[in-house]
C-alpha cells in the first residue's frame, strides 16, 4: 500500500470562503497540520478542501452558508492538484446572488467549465472524518444512510446526483398524493421513476458495502487497536438484489408503491423503499451492535471503517485519497492517535488534521507540515 499513488494539492486558494477573505497556502510532500484555538477557522480550510469533491462539503452547509458574511455573497475555492491525470487547477464557486435567484454552485477544471463537482473525481478522491460522525452509531438510521452514500460517492461520482433525484421524485409523489383526486397517470409516471431511481441507489449501496466487507476481510488484523466491523445492509431492496435481476426488482418496487398509495397519503410520507434502509455496523471481535460498544470502541470502529474505505479507494482507483481529519485528538487517545498516524503512513494519502493542542500530534514528529491558524490568518510554522 505505501507504494500506491496518491493525489496531492500543492497550493489552496480561498475567496470570501467562511472566516477567508483571502488565502494562499502551499503544501509540500508530508502530511499537514493546522493548529490553532477554536473558532480560529481551522475547519474553515479543510471544509474548502471537501468542496474539492462532489457534493456538499463535510459540514453539509448550503452554498450561502459558505460565503463570507464580509463579502458580496460570492466565494470560490481553488486548487492545484497532482491528480490522477497530472496536474490540474480545479476549482468551483458561486457568483454573487441575485436577489430571489438560488445560488449555483460552478466548476472548472484548468478554468474551464464543467458541468458539475462530480467531474472532479476524475482527478483526486476526497475522505473525512469530523466530530460529528462520532454519534453516528447511536444516532438515527438517516445519520448512517447518509455516511454511507458519503462513503458511494467517494467511489461513485454519481451516486450524489441519482440520490438527490430520487428524493425529490420521493416528495413529488407525496404532493400527489395530498391531492383529493391525482391524476393516476401522473402517480403511474412518478413511480415508475421512483422505482427505477430506488433500485439504482440501492445497487450502489449495495455494491459499495460488499466491497467494504471484502476490504475489511482481507486487512483484518487482530493486533489492531481499530477492532474490525462487520456490516451490512437493513432493506428488502438491497438484500434481494443480491439474486434477483434490478429490473424485477423495479416491477415489484412499482407494485408496492401503487397498492400502499392509501396508506402512505394517510402517512404523509412513502413508507417503504431505500430512503428507509439502514447500514448495520457490528463490533467483529465481541459479536456486538456498534451501539452497544463503549464510547472508545465506537470511535475506534468509526476510525478503522474510514481507513478501510480510503483503503478501498486506492484499491478501486489506483491513486489513495485526500483524507481529511477534524479534531482527530477528539476521537482517540495517545495510543491510538500513533496508530492512526502509522496507519494513514501505510496507506500512502496525502494527509490533512486539525488539532489545539500541538502536543496531540507529537507521534508524527518532525513527518508533519504544521501551519498556525488564528482569526487573523494562516502562516507556517517552523
Amino acid at each position: 500500500m505505501s507504494a500506491a499513488r496518491r493525489a496531492r494539492v500543492h497550493r489552496l486558494q480561498l475567496a470570501n470562503f467562511r472566516s477567508y477573505r483571502r488565502a494562499d497556502l502551499k503544501f509540500g510532500a508530508r502530511p499537514v497540520l493546522f493548529l490553532g484555538p477554536n473558532g480560529a477557522g481551522k475547519t474553515n480550510l479543510l471544509e474548502a478542501l471537501s468542496f474539492l469533491s462532489p457534493g456538499r462539503g463535510l459540514r453539509r452547509s448550503t452554498l450561502e452558508e459558505v460565503a463570507s458574511s464580509e463579502g458580496d455573497g460570492s466565494w470560490a475555492v481553488a486548487a492545484e492538484v497532482a491528480g490522477a491525470l497530472g496536474d490540474v487547477l480545479l476549482g468551483t464557486g458561486i457568483e454573487p446572488p441575485a436577489e430571489g435567484v438560488q445560488p449555483l454552485r460552478r466548476c472548472r477544471i484548468d478554468r474551464e467549465p464543467v458541468a458539475s463537482a462530480s467531474a472532479f473525481a476524475d482527478h483526486l478522491r476526497v475522505v473525512w472524518l469530523v466530530p460529528e460522525m462520532d454519534g453516528l452509531f447511536l444516532g438515527p438510521a438517516s445519520e448512517r444512510r447518509r455516511f454511507l452514500d458519503r462513503l458511494v460517492l467517494a467511489i461513485d461520482a454519481e451516486h450524489g446526483s441519482r440520490v438527490a433525484a430520487l428524493e425529490r421524485a420521493l416528495r413529488s409523489r407525496n404532493r400527489l398524493l395530498e391531492e383529493a383526486s391525482p391524476d393516476p397517470r401522473w402517480l403511474d409516471a412518478v413511480e415508475h421513476e421512483v422505482a427505477e431511481l430506488g433500485v439504482a441507489v440501492a445497487a450502489a449501496r449495495a455494491e459499495c458495502v460488499r466491497r467494504l466487507k471484502a476490504e475489511i476481510e482481507a486487512t483484518r488484523d487482530p493486533t489492531s487497536l481499530f477492532p474490525s466491523a462487520e456490516i451490512g445492509l437493513d432493506g428488502w431492496m438491497e438484500a434481494a438484489l443480491s439474486n434477483e435481476p434490478a429490473i424485477e426488482i423495479e416491477d415489484r418496487y412499482r407494485a408496492i408503491l401503487r397498492e400502499a398509495r392509501p396508506r402512505d397519503r394517510a402517512a404523509g410520507r412513502t413508507l417503504e423503499g431505500p430512503h428507509l434502509s439502514d447500514l448495520l455496523v457490528l463490533h467483529a471481535g465481541k459479536g456486538i451492535a456498534a451501539a452497544r460498544a463503549s464510547t472508545g470502541e465506537r470511535k475506534a470502529l468509526l476510525v478503522g471503517l474510514v481507513l478501510s474505505h480510503a483503503r478501498l479507494v486506492t484499491t478501486m482507483h489506483g491513486l489513495a485519497p485526500v483524507v481529511l481529519l477534524d479534531d482527530v485528538s477528539a476521537f482517540l487517545d495517545l495510543e491510538r492517535r500513533a496508530a492512526l498516524f502509522e496507519s494513514l503512513k501505510l496507506l500512502g494519502a496525502q494527509v490533512f488534521m486539525t488539532g489545539v493542542d500541538p502536543e496531540a500530534f507529537a507521534a508524527l514528529a518532525e513527518r508533519a507540515e504544521r501551519f498556525q491558524v488564528t482569526p487573523a490568518g494562516v502562516d507556517p510554522l517552523a
